[in-house]
């Protein structure tokens, strides 16, 4: 590879690395043509890009990106693929759902929400965190029980204010 399209790639993924919030570095070695497909089919259902890169010029987009990933250079080894996501979890929850049936993808290190985790133990902990979509739908839950519960003691307890005013007012007559 000439050093001009050296220099692209990092740029490209430069670019890519600032404009993403969270990025997955996993080793799909191993997988053959077919799987890989399925793989990156997958990854497109999900909005998440994969790209197969060296590590070599991973480092340097890293270093020229304008987050702080130091902790991810110990996983640069061996082959590297990078998964580009807005959400979060997704990548994880693909991984683990691709795994099923195959022993790879290997989760090597990841940056999600600022937060740089490595290693493949942190598999389970990046698939159970919650995206901003599903944290807002639960912080909206919390915030309409109460006002669902006012609404249905006003509700039921209106008719039992009519009953009673119904039964006072036959006592009278």
């Amino acid at each position: 590879m000439k050093r001009e399209d050296k220099e692209q790639v990092v740029n490209t993924l430069v670019e890519e690395i600032n404009n993403t919030a969270h990025f997955y570095v996993a080793d799909t070695s191993d997988l053959d043509g077919a799987d890989i497909s399925v793989l990156r089919r997958k990854c497109f259902e999900k909005n998440v890009t994969l790209k197969v890169v060296k590590n070599t010029l991973l480092k340097r987009a890293l270093d020229a990106s304008d987050k702080e990933t130091e902790d991810l250079y110990g996983s640069l080894k061996g082959p590297t693929s990078i998964l580009f996501t807005e959400t979060g979890n997704v990548p994880a929850k693909l991984i683990k759902e691709f795994r099923k049936d195959h022993d790879k993808p290997l989760l090597k290190s990841a940056y999600v929400e600022e937060s740089v985790y490595v290693g493949e133990d942190q598999l389970e902990i990046l698939s159970n965190i919650k995206s901003k979509d599903e944290l807002l739908g639960d912080l909206i839950a919390l915030l309409q029980s109460p006002a669902k519960n006012v609404i249905s003691a006003l509700q039921s307890g209106g008719n039992t204010i009519t009953g009673v005013l119904k039964t006072l007012a036959d006592k009278s007559e």
